[in-house]
């Protein structure tokens, strides 16, 4: 049995639909916090059980007779350690064989602020004892395409990420590694960087923007105070704003970048084009 937290967020559900074309629905269990917004999981005969991260009894049922487990990252900053102990203890308790967590690329030297509750919670899966798996996960090109509305109704990329090189992948390509580990063999003390193929500057991500939409989109570099006080601005909270600046601070230092393939040699198969997914947020 393999269970999937949060298997309702955006990395879950795609991580499901994954395994699903590897093993049989009923070798799957997705744990929800909400029961009423997995209907449509459990209709693919998958079984979902209820455990909320911020209520640690909740967890020892929804782990019984599991023998691995894919921890997703609470989106919680600030709270995460505590809610991922929730899950490590529980799978110390339910003797789980495999214990896989979607950490951060280079968690272990990022200067990014988000990678010190990644560390934290990589020594205490270490300091459990539970078998392991640690899937450093790079940024996800959904981060920036996303943006890209703002961009075209500002009429500019605002950033501070300077010349920084960032090689981010779909989202569903890393929950198609997230299922190859899950369903292979000798995973355990493994440690995957896991990125994509091509990397780009925001320049070079807005350049993109201008060829694909028809519309001149410059980037323009800021630093990081201003960035963070235009992101204030635009009605961000204090918290995502500051989140948002650090980690272009951190990618102009290099800590979204790496050419090592690992997620493309896991897949079996090229990352998704950065491109691609500038093609999909403009139609």
């Amino acid at each position: 049995m393999i269970a999937i937290t949060g298997a309702t967020g955006q990395l879950g559900r795609l991580v499901i639909s994954a395994l699903l074309k590897k093993i049989p629905a009923d070798n799957l269990i997705a744990i929800v916090r909400s029961a009423e917004k997995a209907k449509d999981i459990a209709a693919l005969g998958v079984t979902v059980r209820q455990a909320d991260y911020n209520q640690h009894a909740s967890w020892d049922a929804a782990l019984q007779g599991v023998e691995k487990v894919l921890l997703i990252s609470s989106s919680e900053i600030g709270q995460r350690v505590q809610q991922h102990r929730a899950v490590i203890d529980a799978a110390q308790r339910a003797g789980v064989k495999l214990l896989a967590y979607t950490s951060v690329l280079h968690a272990d030297t990022s200067v990014l602020a988000l990678a010190d509750e990644h560390r934290a919670t990589e020594a205490a899966i270490h300091a459990s004892g539970v078998p392991c798996v640690l899937l450093r996960n790079g940024w996800y090109t959904e981060n920036y395409a996303m943006g890209i509305g703002t961009a075209l109704s500002l009429g500019a990329l605002y950033g501070c990420a300077g010349e920084g090189r960032i090689a981010s992948a779909s989202r569903a390509d890393y929950a198609e590694a997230a299922a190859v580990v899950l369903t292979g063999d000798d995973q355990a003390g493994k440690v995957y960087e896991l990125a994509g193929d091509t990397a780009y500057t925001l320049r070079e991500f807005a350049a993109e923007i201008s060829q694909q939409s028809g519309q001149a989109i410059p980037y323009v570099n800021l630093p990081e105070a201003e960035y963070k006080n235009a992101l204030l601005g635009a009605g961000l909270p204090a918290a995502l704003a500051d989140l948002l600046a650090n980690s272009d601070t951190g990618v102009s230092r290099g800590s979204l970048f790496d050419n090592g393939q690992q997620l493309s040699g896991l897949i079996g198969r090229p990352t998704s084009p950065w491109q691609v997914s500038v093609a999909d947020a403009l139609n």
